[in-house]
C-alpha cells in the first residue's frame, strides 16, 4: 500500500514537471502530460523478463500505430471504414510481432505503445489529415518524452525498493539443499540400522 502511494505521488510530481517543462521550453506537452505519465508508469510497473522486451514492444506498437496514421493519410478514406481498416491492420501487426518474438515483446506493451500515439495525435489528425508529415513528428516526440519520464519515475522507485540479488530467496537452491539433507539423513539412519543388526547378530 505504501509503495503504491509513493509511486502514485511520484508520477503526479512527474506529470506536473512535464507541464512545467512545456511552459519553460515552449513545448506542446500539456495535453499529453497525464496520458504520457500514466502510460509510462504502467510500462514501468508491469513486470516482464527480459525488461528490454516490454520497452521494445512499446516502441514497436508506437511505430506501427504511427504507420497506421500514415496509411490513413495516404491511402484510406477519412471515414469510419478507413479508420476501421487502419485499426485492424495496426492491432493485427502488433499481435504478429508479439507472436514472432516468442513472447519477448509482450502484446500488452505493443498495445500500450499504440494507445500512446493514438491518444496524443488522433484529435490533431482529425482536424488536419493533410498535415500528417508536419504534425505527427511533434505529437510523437512530445508523448514519447512524457512516457519516458513516467517510465523513469517508476523504475527509479523499483530499483530502490528491490532487494539486493544476494538477499533474494532462491527457491530452487533451497529445495535442492533440503532434499540433499533429507537424503543424507536417511543414509545415516540406514547405516545405523545395519550396524545395529550386525552387532545383534554377532552377540547371538
Amino acid at each position: 500500500m505504501v509503495r503504491s502511494l509513493v509511486t502514485g505521488l511520484c508520477l503526479a510530481v512527474f506529470a506536473a514537471v512535464i507541464i512545467g517543462l512545456s511552459n519553460l521550453l515552449g513545448l506542446d506537452l500539456e495535453h499529453v502530460a497525464l496520458l504520457g505519465a500514466a502510460l509510462g508508469g504502467v510500462l514501468g510497473l508491469v513486470p516482464h523478463r527480459p525488461a528490454w522486451g516490454k520497452v521494445a514492444g512499446f516502441l514497436a506498437g508506437f511505430l506501427l500505430a504511427w504507420l497506421g496514421f500514415a496509411l490513413r493519410a495516404a491511402v484510406l478514406p477519412d471515414s469510419s471504414a478507413g479508420r476501421a481498416v487502419a485499426a485492424f491492420v495496426v492491432v493485427a501487426l502488433i499481435a504478429v510481432v508479439a507472436a514472432v518474438s516468442g513472447g519477448r515483446l509482450p502484446l500488452w506493451s505493443g498495445l500500450l505503445g499504440a494507445a500512446s500515439i493514438v491518444g496524443a495525435y488522433e484529435s490533431v489528425y482529425t482536424n488536419a489529415p493533410s498535415q500528417f508529415l508536419t504534425e505527427s513528428p511533434a505529437a510523437a516526440t512530445t508523448v514519447l518524452l512524457a512516457v519516458g519520464l513516467g517510465y523513469l519515475a517508476t523504475n527509479l522507485l523499483a530499483a530502490q525498493s528491490e532487494p539486493h540479488a544476494s538477499a533474494r530467496p532462491r527457491p530452487a537452491v533451497d529445495a535442492r539443499r533440503t532434499e540433499r539433507a533429507q537424503r543424507d539423513q536417511r543414509d545415516d539412519s540406514s547405516s545405523t540400522t545395519d550396524l545395529d543388526d550386525l552387532v545383534t547378530g554377532a552377540a547371538q
